[in-house]
């Protein structure tokens, strides 16, 4: 769904100090009041903004027939909606004004203690409990914001490729993983594995397999201690260390400083690349491009990290962005009505082939091959989110931003010295050391 989660931000106060942003209907609203779903929907009205960072939806029309939908339902709210192509920063520069919208996915740079400064509360978690991933965003008791769907971390692969190369089975272990690129190079002459290394964020998908070597839903609550987390047969050691071995052994693309996002859906669709991790979001997109390049949407496939637990392969359900209501919207009904319909009522979430944030809605058709073959899918628990970011943040580490697994492919490549040994006892000394005073 284009999760281009980076974090990275710069002069920020001076460039809002240049902005005149104003919020939409007007400034202040900053009371902390609950932004409490309205009774009666005809007596919701006012003028909302929206952000988002889907800007191809806003240029073929479709946020503005979902508009149209929620209108039937509520006439007298106007929902305007404002595209960001670098949501991350931008929104960043916006948040030090009160005119960031009505309406927004919180940025992936906001500490999880600091939302109550920046969104109003939603409800209690006990009154949220009909979503997934309600404790993303829960402070104190009380969530501010509701998933706007979820996904399945594995990856995305070109069947057709896969099975001239002689592979008709998931890999079970990361070796039969390598195998399997190995038998793709060797036989169909694509590019087994593409990084995504330019555009960055994609490397932030790796993260989101935390949980699945140990089928554990705890897994990133663990890391919020001196736990050195990339220890052998780790989690993120398991993860990273397969991406490693993957760009060591000329695997991926020649080059990865002119990989391109846009251009990869493509070549994965056209069967130039084979394989590339990321969340289940993505099948569609790749689906599409597939039926582009004159062939099938069943082209397109979607295995599980190649490791098994009791017998059993496991993927971790994992929130996209958060939609919350600024505490500056003057307008709380009507951008809470908003988020409610969207996620309950427009059907957004079965369309675009993503895991609905209802726990009763059923898994998409994308995930049919997990379903259909036991994969054991498990909520990765958030509890501890605000602990585990104060020492990634005190490390310097950035676990959802793409600047170390950058570094740790320019190791594999040869373009930076050094062993991957030490590249990983560097992590997980800078972690240890701030857990003593940041997390623990």
């Amino acid at each position: 769904m284009g999760n281009k989660k980076t974090t990275a931000f710069s002069g920020a106060v001076l460039a809002a100090a240049m902005l005149a942003l104003t919020a939409c209907g007007g400034g202040g609203g900053a009371t902390g009041e609950v932004a409490a779903p309205p009774a009666d929907p005809k007596e919701v009205s006012g003028e909302i903004k929206v952000l988002t960072q889907r800007t191809d939806l806003i240029q073929n029309g479709t946020l503005r027939r979902y508009a149209a939908e929620f209108n039937k339902v509520y006439p007298k709210v106007r929902v305007d909606f404002d595209g960001i192509t670098d949501y991350e920063g931008e929104v960043k520069i916006r948040m030090n004004t009160n005119g960031y919208g009505d309406v927004l996915f919180i940025p992936g740079a906001v500490a999880k203690n600091d939302y109550p400064k920046f969104f109003a509360p939603l409800g209690t978690t006990a009154e949220l409990s009909k979503y997934r991933f309600a404790d993303k965003t829960e402070v104190d008791g009380k969530v501010y914001g509701i998933a706007q769907f979820g996904t399945a971390n594995g990856f995305v692969y070109n069947k057709k490729l896969w099975e001239r190369a002689g592979v008709t089975t998931w890999p079970k272990t990361p070796d039969e993983f390598l195998a399997g690129l190995e038998a793709v190079k060797e036989k169909t002459g694509a590019t087994p594995y593409y990084t995504n290394f330019k555009d960055g964020w994609p490397l932030v998908q790796w993260t989101s397999n935390l949980g699945v070597v140990g089928c554990d839903a705890r897994a990133s609550d663990a890391l919020a201690g001196p736990v050195s987390p990339w220890k052998a047969g780790s989690e993120l050691r398991t993860a990273d260390g397969l991406l490693y071995d993957i760009v060591k052994r000329g695997l991926s693309e020649k080059d990865p400083t002119t990989t391109n996002w846009e251009t990869s859906k493509a070549l994965l669709g056209e069967g130039k690349i084979a394989t590339m991790m990321l969340g289940s979001w993505a099948v569609t997109q790749m689906q599409d491009a597939a039926k582009r390049a004159g062939g099938e949407a069943s082209d397109i496939g979607f295995m599980p990290f190649p490791v098994q637990k009791d017998g059993r392969h496991c993927a971790a359900l994992v929130s996209d962005y958060q939609q919350a209501v600024s505490i500056h919207s003057r307008n709380k009904p009507a951008a809470r009505a908003w988020i409610d319909w969207f996620t309950e009522k427009s059907g957004f979430a079965e369309k675009e082939g993503v895991v609905s944030a209802v726990k009763s809605a059923p898994m998409p058709a994308t995930l049919k091959e997990f379903v259909d073959n036991d994969v054991s899918f498990f909520d990765r628990s958030e509890a501890k989110t605000a602990a585990v970011n104060d020492i990634d943040e005190a490390a310097e580490i950035g676990l959802n931003k793409q600047d170390y697994r950058q570094k740790l492919i320019d190791l594999a490549r040869g373009a930076a010295k050094g062993s991957p040994e030490d590249f990983f006892a560097d992590l997980d000394k800078r972690w240890d050391e701030a857990a003593k005073t940041a997390g623990s």
